[in-house]
């Protein structure tokens, strides 16, 4: 003959529980994964370890030298660059090439550029997407701050830098976040998708710099230029 149970709500409760064993390895689970939040958190945001700067092999570096010195810029080089410059510096006939008034640097080069500033070497890092040009950056807080005194904040911008139809510059902020937050318009005085150039400084820099550029492109880990004749 078949026997019942004399409680079945003993039934229902092994059925559809959770035994204490479980209940205690959820428990767990849970303070482990918040821990684990929390210290991402602080460890990225609150308390970000300095960036790393960005380092060339030579044969890079005198890539970047040679792209540079096309715009007229003689940069800072080491011993076995300046040699090889030296060596190149010989007699020639001027000419011009469509080629040589193309420059394209990569993303790679242009951070090794902010790594030589021993300012903005462990603070700044620079990624290019198409038509945008994001920054991390990493700001001390002054000791003198009522918060968080002498920590470091950690800010995240974009920017979207192209030509206009007029072949003029256009830089315009696409946002800015704090701590991993979007920092809403409004705190940013409304300056989000405006032109800066045209609205702060099309003139001076940014009016020598137009009148020699032909085309400007932020693409996917590299900044194209093209100088006009």
């Amino acid at each position: 003959m078949r026997q019942f149970p004399s409680n079945p709500g003993q039934v229902q409760s092994r059925q559809g529980g959770f035994s204490g064993v479980q209940l205690l390895l959820m428990l767990l689970l849970t303070v482990l994964l918040s821990v684990g939040a929390s210290f991402f958190v602080i460890r990225t945001y609150i308390f970000p370890a300095p960036l790393t700067p960005v380092t060339l092999s030579t044969k890079e570096q005198q890539r970047l030298e040679h792209k540079l010195s096309r715009l007229g810029w003689q940069g800072d080089t080491g011993p076995r660059v300046a040699a090889n410059a030296e060596e190149d510096f010989a007699p020639e006939a001027y000419s011009e090439s469509d080629a040589a008034r193309r420059v394209t640097f990569s993303e790679k080069e242009v951070n090794a550029m902010i790594g030589r500033s021993p300012d903005f070497a462990h603070r700044v890092a620079i990624d290019f997407a198409d038509n945008l040009a994001s920054a991390k950056i990493l700001l001390p807080i002054p000791q003198d701050f009522p918060i968080m005194a002498g920590q470091i904040l950690r800010v995240n911008a974009g920017l979207d830098i192209h030509l206009d139809r007029n072949r003029r510059p256009v830089v315009a902020l696409v946002g800015v976040s704090l701590m991993g937050v979007p920092i809403p318009n409004a705190w940013l005085g409304n300056m989000k998708n405006v032109n800066l150039v045209s609205e702060f400084g099309d003139r001076g820099f940014w009016n020598t710099f137009a009148d020699g550029v032909d085309d400007l492109q932020i693409r996917d880990g590299e900044l194209y230029i093209k100088l006009r004749r």
